[in-house]
């Protein structure tokens, strides 16, 4: 199959190829043939009912530093490409479902990936709120007070923006801590939209699990670790990624999961698991493709863009 694919992403250079997703997909799509062109959202141009972007076909060197060739941008109609990877990174804010809105004006006779409209229906936050049994006790609020009635129920909590990414604004506050109040203050005056604090899970000190399933099916995982002193896992804070195989348990929540993913149109999905609970269910842009592949062999970008063609 001979496939036109746009890449809507982050400039290309800022990347760091050994653990990048969007990377890894790129090179796989590469690999089979495929013509690669890249863009930034900011690229995005609607007229009427026609989308254009600035985009610039892209070839990919697997080599960190000398790992991109762009040639010059030619303003294009995206409903002349065959797949859209939505590929920048959050945070999920009025500029990412700004481009969700208009990606839908060519989904799906382009194949955008994931689904924008379920992209923007679903934050990953919130959605992981439909399996309530699933998860630790979980609060979404910017109401002060119940925050403060939830940690003297619940004890010790994890605070964080409901929008955020990558571990930025992650706070652990223990039961006995006094910053709570201050810690509030300073989120409402960062943030407009609701808080989450939610159950801290002593479980978090062995790992939090990605598993990545594709079209709703697991397909591989590695377990983060976070480092001494940090209550966040995530790999460029200073987590540090290590071999793992998936629990019972962990297969009983993608079992449950799985058939919501489908039906969303979700193909390539992460999701986070602290011990026997599920933390979030991320879908803008997950990550940890080169990683499960380093540790396991299990080539996910392969996986991927099986989903992708037999959607095709």
């Amino acid at each position: 199959m001979t496939l036109k694919v746009g890449i809507q992403m982050d400039h290309v250079n800022s990347l760091h190829i050994a653990g990048d997703s969007t990377f890894a997909l790129g090179l796989e799509a590469q690999a089979r043939g495929y013509e690669l062109f890249h863009y930034e959202p900011n690229r995005l141009q609607l007229r009427g009912n026609t989308l254009t972007a600035a985009i610039e076909k892209m070839t990919l060197n697997d080599q960190e530093g000398d790992h991109f060739t762009l040639e010059p941008s030619v303003d294009t109609d995206l409903a002349t490409l065959d797949v859209i990877l939505l590929r920048q990174d959050p945070p999920f804010d009025m500029a990412y479902i700004t481009s969700t809105h208009l990606l839908e004006r060519v989904h799906p006779d382009t194949l955008v990936v994931n689904d924008p409209v379920a992209v923007r229906n679903a934050p990953e936050k919130i959605l992981v709120m439909e399996f309530p049994d699933l998860m630790p006790q979980t609060l979404i609020t910017r109401d002060f007070d119940a925050i403060i009635r939830f940690r003297e129920e619940v004890g010790d909590i994890i605070i964080k923006p409901l929008y955020g990414n990558g571990g930025a604004g992650v706070f652990h506050v223990p039961g006995h801590d006094m910053n709570l109040s201050s810690l509030l203050e300073m989120f409402d005056g960062l943030y407009r939209e609701p808080f989450i604090a939610q159950e801290y899970l002593k479980d978090v000190r062995a790992g939090d699990k990605r598993i990545i399933l594709v079209d709703g099916e697991p397909v591989g995982a590695i377990n983060r670790i976070p480092a001494e002193g940090d209550a966040r896992s995530n790999m460029h804070v200073g987590g540090r990624a290590e071999h793992s195989e998936l629990t019972k348990r962990e297969l009983e929540i993608c079992e449950r999961i799985g058939p919501t993913l489908k039906e969303h149109g979700f193909i390539f999905v992460g999701i986070d698991v602290i011990g026997d609970y599920i933390t979030e269910i991320n879908v803008t842009s997950p990550t940890g493709i080169r990683e499960v592949n380093k540790f396991s062999g299990t080539d996910i970008a392969a996986l991927v863009w099986d989903a992708i063609e037999k959607r095709l």
